[in-house]
């Protein structure tokens, strides 16, 4: 795997591109030459009310590509990586409620001003007597500088930003560090299905887009797990059309990807999915999930339904937030395997496929 390059004096060089297009070239989302930073996708239900509870000028310079709002965040602690204007933010904060707090990082002076300018008009159209929402100026690649204490965090969430960091292996750690055991790292980005040639990473806009920096899906895996989080979950994904022709032609045979997906820090999780015989029972109750609970783009958990499930996925039902919704049947004490559907298979050949005339042989 490639590793990333070292953040002086190319990544201060990189800081300076994107705070230059986010903070001047760029003053609404409609500023966008590409739909890699603004998601098309149907808000949900659920999250609509949310979104028109934000002031004008906010959602006006929202730059996301995806919807970070994972469930289930009554009463928890926040933290939003690259929270620019404060779009995500301040919809959240309607999530954790005013017992709850969410906390923003940006290194864009100017997205931070208009997110602080806002913060008494927020509060008082949520009803809250006082603001759950505060905003930090700093680097994501450098969180443990910003005095925030290790493990204090229920989730982290990031809206197209990570692509955009000199130091992506560091933002990941970061966030491990950062939150509790059993916490979320919930983020939408943009990923390739190759690595990203020199001379797009080297395009100011390109860059700005969310396209030069895009990682390699499979690196991105393997740099999830190195940083503890062990079994990344795929929410959704969508392919990410550019219909500029002046881009188009200099991205070459790249396709790119806007995806969404939620990492959970769980030290036991294991490296695959193993069966052992367990079940699991939504009971409803979390929020604008009334029938289905989906943790990801193929746990698609019906209420009352006996739903089976391997270990990995026990673990993050049980052993975070999502807990008190659902019902457990089964446990650890016997292994039967590989989980049937996982996408692992046992590499042996069985008596019945070596009875099979082989069709060819290199030895």
């Amino acid at each position: 795997m490639q590793q990333e390059r070292d953040a002086s004096p190319m990544g201060q060089a990189i800081h300076e591109t994107v705070q230059e297009y986010y903070g001047r070239t760029l003053e609404k989302s409609d500023d966008l030459k590409t739909n890699a930073c603004c998601t098309p996708d149907a808000v949900p239900p659920r999250l609509r009310a949310l979104i028109a509870n934000v002031h004008p000028e906010v959602s006006a310079k929202y730059y996301g590509c995806g919807l970070v709002a994972p469930e289930a965040l009554e009463g928890a602690r926040v933290l939003d990586l690259g929270s620019g204007s404060g779009r995500d933010a301040y919809v959240l904060a309607q999530m954790v409620g005013p017992k709850g707090e969410i906390v923003g990082v940006d290194m864009t002076a100017e997205q931070l001003s208009t997110a602080r300018e806002h913060l008494g008009w927020h509060a008082a159209k949520f009803g809250y007597g006082k603001s759950n929402v505060r905003f930090i100026e700093g680097y994501i690649e450098k969180l443990g500088d910003l005095g925030l204490e290790p493990g204090s965090f229920d989730a982290v969430v990031s809206n197209c930003v990570i692509n955009l960091s000199v130091d992506k292996p560091a933002v990941l750690k970061g966030a491990f560090e950062l939150l509790k055991s059993g916490g979320e790292l919930y983020f939408s980005d943009v990923y390739a299905d190759r690595r990203v040639d020199e001379a797009i990473k080297a395009d100011p806009v390109l860059y700005g887009e969310c396209l030069g920096g895009a990682l390699y899906w499979n690196d991105f895996l393997y740099m999830a797990k190195r940083a503890g989080f062990l079994d990344p979950r795929l929410v959704s994904s969508r392919e990410i059309i550019v219909t500029d022709e002046v881009l188009r032609a200099k991205l070459g045979a790249t396709r790119f990807f806007s995806a969404t997906y939620r990492l959970f820090k769980l030290d036991a999780l294991e490296p695959a999915c193993e069966e052992y015989g367990q079940a699991v029972i939504y009971k409803g109750g979390i929020p604008g999930c009334a029938d289905v609970f989906n943790l990801d783009d193929h746990h698609h958990i019906e209420k009352g339904r006996l739903f089976p499930v391997c270990g990995n996925t026990w673990m993050m039902l049980a052993d975070t937030r999502f807990a008190k919704y659902f019902q457990f049947i089964g446990d650890f004490s016997r292994h039967y395997g590989i989980f049937s559907g996982c996408g692992t298979n046992i590499p042996f050949q069985s008596a019945s496929a070596a009875a099979a005339p082989a069709a060819g042989s290199c030895c």
